[in-house]
């Protein structure tokens, strides 16, 4: 019998040393630590088919023996407060060069030239950000500016089931975006380009921090691919001018058609055999963003998130959503899985809030174990190498699986025309939804980016506070209010915030230095992957926009 950590223990606290044999326990997502039947590789930094199982996207237990070590993430505040059992408490906190450190590891900042030799962008710079939970991180994010067209394009994908399907569609959605958007003549050009071997037409410029990496191994085979899809556009011209959200849509769909049938065809080449598998039964969502002078446009598949910050008349800040989460919060998503299944599916569809009782968003990228049939599955997994074989997770059937598809990739885009008071967008995860409400997110941004600090009353939330701790507060926010900030990337005075902040609303360094501190075997037990995009615009560039179409 497997031991379990009873609901009713506190958390290990930083004064009490966890027994080493309990970490596996605790940790939703090594599973395989603990049995090795359940999964095949085990491997951290393979980023493969791992025990993701208890994944916010996966807390199934495919077999019963399993099902008492599923356990949601609990309120961090029940870390705080645990109970000291040793009988002389030593804490160690992180010092705040040692905060600062771990917050800024991960960012990239990248400032727009104001002419750049076709237009005047209507974007001053981007800033990004990444903060782990998982190991390795699930999420991840992309940035570019397109050469052969007009606009920037920039995205957040959140990965679940491993980061294999994040980092392919972090990889290929952009070109697949790029190929989408270009005229007939230049698709002509970079084929001819192709056939008689010369240089290609660059069409992408991408802006990505060291630690964003592109996998070589596979990038002839994403190449032939992607190369098959803009002959087949040149086939399909229509002489029309593309429309950008069509073109969005295309791109989406069309990558996660190329991710499923590059899985069933296989690679003589057995690495990328099993990287396209990998790729394929893995998922991720994606939220991206194209940004051409005043023209916005938001493609989002999955629950990531983009939200417009506003600068009212007062200077206060305002948040405008710009996606809508795909899941089961989202009534007309439920309807519109119900429409494409027969009505005798109703009630197996979605249960406990989850796709056939699974799956937590109703859209993404891969997870063909929601998109093919059952023979289909089967006759890949057997055909495939001993590692996915071997695999418990690939060769579970979804239960109630009778007509697929259930999921699809196709996003749903919003376009929204920049006005003055449009100061910047932020794309993030949903590690960042989750810690922060929209308006904090746009008051935080915006104080960030302009200096200007609108004054609000101090909320307590039900809390007895004394006059003492009261004064407390006021002077910390004066005091904060008062000095420079430490961070000089908002995505990482942002994340700073979603994981440092008290009941009161401002950074805890404490908390903060708690938090941080968490073994991977309990991070992922109270927060996600946390990864956030802040787009900062040009309101001077598109109040002319805009008088220009007056």
């Amino acid at each position: 019998a497997i031991p379990v950590r009873s609901s009713r223990l506190p958390l290990l606290s930083d004064a009490m040393p966890a027994p080493a044999h309990l970490f596996p326990l605790i940790r939703n997502c090594e599973i395989s630590r603990i049995c090795s039947t359940v999964c095949y590789c085990h491997h951290k930094h393979l980023c493969c088919l791992s025990s993701h199982f208890a994944h916010r996207h996966f807390r199934y237990a495919p077999q019963k023996k399993f099902a008492a070590l599923y356990r949601p993430k609990e309120n961090f505040n029940h870390f705080i407060h645990a109970r000291d059992y040793a009988s002389t408490p030593q804490r160690f906190y992180l010092t705040p060069p040692q905060v600062n450190s771990i917050l800024k590891a991960n960012e990239y900042s990248f400032k727009v030239p104001e002419f750049d030799g076709k237009n005047v962008s209507s974007v001053l710079g981007f800033d990004s950000n990444q903060l782990p939970a998982n190991a390795p991180i699930e999420d991840r994010r992309s940035a570019a500016t397109c050469l052969q067209t007009r606009g920037m394009l920039l995205g957040v994908f959140d990965g679940h089931a491993g980061c294999a399907c994040a980092q392919a569609v972090s990889e290929r959605l952009f070109y697949y975006i790029a190929v989408s958007l270009l005229p007939h003549e230049t698709l002509l050009e970079i084929e001819n380009a192709v056939e008689s071997g010369r240089a290609l037409l660059p069409i992408l410029q991408w802006h990505k921090h060291p630690n964003d990496y592109f996998s070589k191994e596979a990038s002839k085979l994403y190449f032939n691919s992607l190369r098959t899809y803009w002959q087949e556009l040149i086939d399909l011209n229509s002489g029309e001018t593309t429309d950008v959200k069509e073109a969005l849509i295309n791109a989406f769909k069309r990558l996660d058609n190329d991710i499923s049938l590059e899985a069933q065809v296989g690679d003589p080449n057995s690495f990328l055999n099993y990287l396209v598998l990998r790729v394929a039964f893995s998922g991720a969502t994606a939220c991206v963003a194209h940004v051409d002078g005043v023209d916005l446009h938001v493609a989002n598949t999955g629950d990531s998130r983009a939200m417009l910050g506003v600068q009212e008349e007062d200077g206060s800040w305002s948040a405008v959503n710009l996606s809508y989460d795909h899941n089961a919060q989202n009534e007309r998503e439920v309807e519109r899985v119900k429409m494409e299944h027969p009505k005798s599916e109703e009630k197996s569809l979605v249960k406990q809030d989850r796709l056939l009782g699974l799956l937590m968003p109703f859209r993404a990228f891969g997870d063909v174990k929601f998109k093919w049939s059952i023979e289909l599955q089967k006759r890949v997994v057997e055909s495939g190498p001993d590692q996915l074989n071997d695999n418990e997770y690939t060769k579970f059937i979804p239960p109630n699986y009778h007509t697929p598809p259930y999921l699809t990739a196709e996003p749903e885009v919003i376009h929204h025309k920049l006005r003055p008071q449009d100061k910047f967008l932020v794309l993030a995860t949903d590690g960042l939804w989750e810690t922060m409400h929209r308006q904090d997110v746009a008051r935080i941004v915006g104080e960030d980016l302009t200096g200007g600090y609108h004054q609000q009353p101090i909320a307590v939330g039900g809390y007895k506070v004394t006059l003492g701790q009261m004064h407390g507060l006021l002077t910390e926010r004066r005091a904060r209010i008062s000095s420079v900030f430490e961070d000089q990337n908002a995505a990482t005075h942002l994340i700073r915030h979603a994981v440092g902040n008290n009941e009161f609303g401002t950074v805890d360094h404490e908390r903060l230095s708690k938090m941080l501190s968490l073994p991977e075997e309990l991070a992922r037990m109270y927060r996600d992957d946390i990864t956030i995009i802040v787009v900062q615009f040009n309101s001077h560039v598109i109040g002319a926009c805009q008088n220009e179409e007056l």
